[in-house]
């Protein structure tokens, strides 16, 4: 009795320690100390590269905005990771490449974002999977041209 009362909380301390949760560090967030040594209407791309080396990621629609994105997760066993801190630094250049403004973004500022659930409409009609598919016979073949998938007879 006394064997399996230890040996039932060995398994429980066992699995207890097997759900101690995990902190996971991601993306680049450049030391403070060196983000205060650029200087905005001074110092351009590549003494920004230099100091705080490559942005996360790069403005989608132009490269005038440079973004330092650093997420610091927890995560236990299988359930969704919690968010713990979320910084992001923007740094933005002027059309000459000088640093013209720089912004710090914490998790406070974060905003969820909604899905739509409606779907957009498109042009066209709807096809079912079989008429996707018997739409597709003949389509495909060689350069040749003749509609086979196989090829000409002699040739591969």
């Amino acid at each position: 009795m006394r064997t399996a009362l230890f040996l039932a909380l060995g398994v429980s301390f066992a699995t207890l320690a097997a759900c101690e949760a995990q902190l996971d560090t991601r993306g680049n967030l450049p030391d403070p100390e060196v983000v205060l040594q650029v200087q905005p209407g001074i110092d351009n791309r590549d003494r920004v590269a230099e100091l705080l080396g490559s942005p996360s990621t790069v403005g989608t629609f132009d490269d005038k905005t440079w973004y330092y994105i650093s997420k610091k997760t927890s995560r236990v066993a299988f359930f969704d990771p919690e968010v713990l801190d979320q910084e992001v630094l923007i740094v933005k250049f002027d059309d000459a490449g000088t640093v013209s403004d720089m912004k710090l973004l914490g998790i406070e500022d974060a905003h969820q974002v909604v899905p739509n659930p409606n779907v957009t409409p498109t042009s066209g009609r709807e096809l079912t999977i079989l008429q996707q598919l018997m739409g597709n016979i003949g389509r495909f073949g060689n350069s040749s041209g003749n509609g086979s998938i196989f090829g000409s007879p002699g040739h591969p």
